[in-house]
């Protein structure tokens, strides 16, 4: 028996053949002696009609109180059928239930504390599988995007002995008899990297351990970060947009029905292809925040409601650079032109996302470095190994870090980051 998967059902090419299918109840109702059985895999859902006349009242019946989400496997006739929620049926003449599933726990109009304790199955749903192809898309043009411009993929560690983005966001663990880090960021031995092979990325889990619960912020997430020796900001900002760029225009020709089946609105993707992105420094972004009405001061960082009230301003990417140096981090180079602020910037999403990118042009001078370590109350001895990148053989570098999981929400056009990843980590959730 040759099993079709659903989605190469649904085609006028397949009308009238005999296939064979398999998958999971996604919904059913019984009218008369017919039962009408929407079964959903991987590849879409098409309704399945099984008639007491060919196939028993026995079955029928039994089809009227099954469980959603029981495993089946059917046969029969592709038809047309406009009234089918996918324009397909298959009338069977064959169906068998393979796993029973007794009341299923997911009805509809539960709360999302609850969803979230039952996201093992939760995510089942033909919207999750949505996602998570839009996502695997991402990757897979991330990917694509670095080799063809002649980057090296790496492999950083998840352990570590010191913060790259400050010791209030870590997360301690036991190492032996010493106590380690899980990683916050891939950054600090990218920089190792370029010193033997120039151009490096990497692909990992980071994890903060943030006290804010918002829907942008995740305690452990996908991280995407490069380096490259010889590029100042300027240069990895070109890179940015080149990378995104390539990846929205990867899910608008590969994922448009799942964008569709989310409802997400392609018309403000497809600007997003379209390159260079603007650019904002960030007096000008105070200005804009400031004639809108916000309190804000210079040398305040910019939260999640002052990039929503920016992202208003453009319809697409846009980068904010130059933040005073007292709001971003101690490995970012300070202007030459303004020692005030630092050569970083933050790429934000339109439609009110927000940050999804950070990036700098990295200190490269020992003396500069040493101090700013110091200013920020690090101990030094943790950064003996990184100082010495600026002894030997300095050289400019610069790189960023991009969220995967803050990507595909403005991508996917979700609410929530938690539907952005299959197990969402964040303060107070840790189950499943």
């Amino acid at each position: 028996m040759f099993f079709h998967q659903i989605g190469a059902l649904l085609s006028d090419d397949m009308v009238g053949k005999r296939v064979c299918l398999r998958g999971w109840i996604y919904r059913r109702s019984v009218v008369g002696g017919k039962a009408f059985v929407r079964v959903r895999d991987s590849t879409g859902v098409i309704q399945v009609v099984v008639d007491e006349a060919v196939l028993g009242e026995e079955l029928v019946k039994t089809l009227k109180d099954i469980g959603l989400e029981a495993s089946v496997e059917a046969c029969g006739t592709v038809t047309k059928q406009p009234r089918a929620p996918t324009g397909y049926e298959v009338v069977a003449d064959y169906f068998r239930i393979l796993g029973y599933s007794r009341d299923f726990p997911i009805k509809g109009g539960e709360g999302v504390e609850y969803l979230l304790d039952n996201r093992h199955l939760v995510i089942r749903s033909p919207k999750y599988a949505a996602i998570w192809k839009i996502k695997h898309t991402i990757l897979d043009a991330g990917r694509e995007w670095f080799k063809k411009d002649g980057w090296w993929e790496v492999t950083p560690p998840i352990l570590t002995a010191s913060a790259c983005e400050g010791g209030a966001t870590l997360f301690p663990v036991q190492y032996f008899e010493k106590q380690a880090y899980l990683s916050q960021s891939a950054q600090l031995y990218l920089e190792v990297m370029i010193f033997s092979l120039e151009k490096v990325w990497s692909l990992t889990p980071s994890f903060r351990a943030e006290q804010s619960r918002t829907r942008r912020h995740l305690a452990e997430y996908w991280h995407l970060e490069a380096e490259a020796a010889w590029y100042d900001m300027n240069d990895m900002m070109r890179v940015v947009e080149s990378l995104v760029s390539h990846i929205v225009n990867r899910v608008l020709e590969e994922r448009r029905r799942e964008l569709d089946a989310l409802g997400r609105n392609v018309d403000s993707l497809k600007t997003a292809v379209e390159t260079p992105y603007p650019r904002v420094k960030y007096d000008e972004a105070i200005e804009i925040l400031q004639k809108k009405g916000v309190d804000i001061k210079w040398g305040s960082d910019l939260g999640a409601d002052e990039e929503r009230l920016l992202t208003q301003e453009f319809d697409r990417p846009f980068f904010v650079t130059h933040f005073p140096k007292e709001v971003k981090s101690f490995y970012m180079k300070l202007d030459p032109e303004d020692p005030r602020v630092v050569l970083g910037f933050d790429l934000l999403a339109p439609e009110g996302y927000g940050e999804v990118v950070g990036g700098s042009q990295r200190e490269d001078d020992y003396d500069k470095l040493l101090q700013r370590i110091v200013e920020n109350g690090y101990n030094v001895d943790d950064y003996k190994w990184y100082l010495d990148l600026r002894k030997y053989g300095s050289v400019a570098h610069s790189g960023f870090g991009l969220g995967i999981e803050r990507l595909l929400m403005w991508i996917a056009g979700l609410e929530h980051i938690r539907d952005a990843i299959p197990f969402p980590r964040f303060r107070g959730r840790i189950y499943p």
